[in-house]
């Protein structure tokens, strides 16, 4: 879906603190996210990976574990640019965030975002050596959000065929800036 031919691209200001609350409206639902880093061969890696991000962690962080012997950790830890991408499309909904990926340390930290789905991946628990929690600080996201019913959507892009013009209105498209 490109933004200039599925949406309404107004501007939006990045640092808005409503297009921050809006883009963790968005995700806070969708758990899983393809966490994609850069291989040392140069090529991009996606992986689904769970956000452990709570209710109540919406500054400019995302959170994950990942094991240390992983592939990933080894990626982020030679190139700590990462993408991680979000989709629910039975609502239409679709978040792209690009950060700064670091192992951290901290054994509290891992503790309070523990949970049993968690516990699924990593059975020896959250004191585990091989656990790494993983941060990433959003730089920058851009959102997709179409409102518009799927029989309306069909209809705009049936028109759009006819008339050899882009579908408009389609919904909304935003970004964030956090730094």
């Amino acid at each position: 879906m490109s933004q200039d031919q599925h949406t309404d691209h107004a501007s939006h200001d990045g640092h808005d603190p409503a297009n921050i609350a809006k883009l963790w409206k968005m995700i806070k639902d969708m758990r899983f996210g393809m966490f994609t880093t850069r291989h040392e061969n140069g090529h991009l890696h996606s992986r689904p990976m769970t956000t452990q991000n709570r209710g109540t962690d919406t500054d400019d962080v995302l959170w994950f574990f990942m094991s240390r012997s992983s592939e990933p950790c080894a990626d982020l830890q030679r190139d700590a640019q990462v993408n991680v991408a979000y989709a629910d499309p039975s609502s239409d909904t679709y978040v792209s965030v690009a950060g700064t990926a670091e192992l951290v340390e901290d054994a509290g930290r891992k503790r309070t975002l523990w949970n049993t789905a968690t516990e699924a991946w990593f059975p020896n628990g959250p004191d585990d050596p091989d656990v790494a929690l993983v941060r990433v600080r959003i730089t920058h996201a851009e959102y997709w959000d179409v409102h518009e019913s799927k029989a309306v959507q069909l209809l705009k892009m049936a028109r759009s065929a006819v008339t050899g013009h882009p579908p408009k209105d389609m919904g909304e498209y935003g970004q964030v800036r956090m730094h």
